[in-house]
């Protein structure tokens, strides 16, 4: 008889460990869900204001492959100082994000004069973002990023 008490206590025991596990996963699984894209680059020590409004849905892969979906292609003016720029982002666009930098980046294109030029990466050093576009990097302070533009 006590070896069937014990072996019941054992059996609930591990059924409540395991209720405890899944209700964990549970969690987690929920606060991955309500984590944005902004979310991602907030954790990677960038300002929200890198992704124009409206990312419907993103992938964050283990390396840090980023994907991002907008409704459509995006297009709105930034100015920067005594500079205006026009930037357009693809409908599906992305990088590799780590702290500290974006690379490897696709989507996202400046236009300068007459000609539409990609970024290829984006670093933060300090107060300080540098954007790659082709043999050219421009620096700009962070706080020129704190709101994310809206699609034209």
């Amino acid at each position: 008889m006590a070896k069937q008490h014990i072996l019941l206590l054992v059996l609930v025991a591990s059924i409540h460990h395991i209720a405890d596990a899944a209700a964990t996963t549970s969690a987690n699984l929920t606060a991955d869900v309500t984590t944005t894209a902004y979310d991602i680059l907030e954790k990677n020590n960038f300002p929200r204001g890198l992704l124009p409004k409206g990312v419907q849905s993103y992938v964050l892969n283990p390396d840090g492959k980023l994907e991002l979906t907008l409704p459509g292609e995006c297009n709105f003016f930034v100015t920067l100082g005594d500079q205006k720029f026009k930037l357009q982002f693809a409908s599906t666009f992305g990088g590799v994000i780590h702290s500290g930098s974006i690379t490897e980046v696709y989507g996202v294109d400046v236009q300068v004069k007459f000609a539409w030029l990609g970024f290829s990466q984006v670093d933060r050093a300090g107060d300080q973002l540098t954007f790659h576009v082709k043999q050219f990097t421009q620096s700009f302070p962070v706080s020129g990023f704190a709101v994310s533009p809206s699609c034209a």
